[in-house]
C-alpha cells in the first residue's frame, strides 16, 4: 500500500512538473513576431468647442489641414514601449520592467492649430517584450500573463477617442502637455484609459515625447504564475511610451 501510494505521489509530481514546464517554457514560444509591424492608417477627428478637446467624427474623411499640417510617424528604431510593476523576488523588493521597440502609429497635426489633430491606432507587439530574465520573458508570453505567444493576443492596441488640453500653436522647441483618452486592448480585454502625454517639437520634421498611464492587472485578466521565489506582485502596472516621431 505504501509503495503504491509512493508511486502515485511520484506520478502526480511528475505530471505537475511537466505542466509547469509547459506553462513556463514551451507555452511562451520563441518571442519572434508573427509578422512585420506596419503603421495603422489615420482615423479622422474634429475639434470641439475651442476647449482643446477632440473627438472622433465617425467618418474616414481626413480633417481639413493647412500648410503647417504634418503627418508624423513613430520611429520604432528610436522608440520604446514599456511596462513596469513591483514584486518581491527572493525576499527582496524588485521592479520588473519590460520593453520593446515593436510599436507603430502616426498622427497628423497642424502646428498653427494643435486642436486640429488626427491619430491612428497605436499598436505594440506584446510578444516581443523583454526584461532582465529570459525565463521571465517566456512566462510573460505564456497563457497566465499576456498570452502573447498565441496569435490571438500578440498585439496590444490603443484607439484614441478624445484629447484634452491640446490647443493653440507650437513652434520649434516648444513642449506641449495634454491627455489622450481611448480604448486600450490587452489580452482581448478592452478598457478606457487616459495617458498623460508630453511632446516636444524638436524641429518641423521631428517630435519627441512620452506617454504614461497606470492600469491594473485585474482590468485585463492578467494573472501571475505561482512561483516560490516570487511574491506580492503589484496589481498596478505602469504602461509607458518614449517615442520619436518623424514627418514623412
Amino acid at each position: 500500500m505504501k509503495k503504491w501510494l509512493g508511486w502515485t505521489v511520484a506520478a502526480v509530481l511528475t505530471v505537475g512538473a511537466a505542466a509547469l514546464a509547459w506553462v513556463f517554457w514551451f507555452a511562451g514560444g520563441s518571442g519572434e513576431p508573427s509578422t512585420e509591424l506596419t503603421t495603422p492608417e489615420l482615423a479622422s477627428t474634429t475639434t470641439t468647442g475651442g476647449t482643446g478637446s477632440t473627438e472622433p467624427t465617425g467618418t474616414t474623411q481626413p480633417a481639413e489641414t493647412g500648410a503647417d499640417s504634418f503627418i508624423f510617424e513613430i520611429d520604432s528604431t528610436a522608440s520604446v514601449a514599456s511596462f513596469e510593476l513591483g514584486e518581491i523576488l527572493r525576499g527582496e523588493s524588485n521592479q520588473v520592467i519590460g520593453t520593446t521597440d515593436q510599436v507603430a502609429g502616426q498622427f497628423r497635426v497642424d502646428l498653427n492649430d494643435l486642436g486640429n489633430v488626427e491619430f491612428s491606432e497605436v499598436v505594440i507587439n506584446a510578444r516581443t517584450f523583454v526584461t532582465d530574465s529570459s525565463t521571465r520573458d517566456r512566462q510573460i508570453r505564456g497563457p497566465i500573463i499576456l498570452d502573447s505567444a498565441s496569435d490571438e493576443f500578440e498585439f496590444i492596441t490603443f484607439s484614441v477617442t478624445s484629447v484634452d488640453g491640446l490647443a493653440g500653436s507650437a513652434a520649434v522647441g516648444d513642449t506641449v502637455d495634454f491627455t489622450i483618452t481611448g480604448e486600450l486592448t490587452i489580452k482581448g480585454s478592452t478598457n478606457e484609459v487616459t495617458f498623460d502625454v508630453s511632446v516636444t517639437l524638436v524641429d518641423e520634421a521631428t517630435v519627441e515625447g512620452t506617454a504614461t498611464t497606470v492600469v491594473t492587472r485585474d482590468q485585463f485578466g492578467i494573472g501571475i504564475p505561482s512561483v516560490p521565489s516570487v511574491a506580492d506582485v503589484t496589481d498596478e502596472v505602469t504602461i509607458g511610451l518614449d517615442f520619436v516621431a518623424r514627418a514623412g
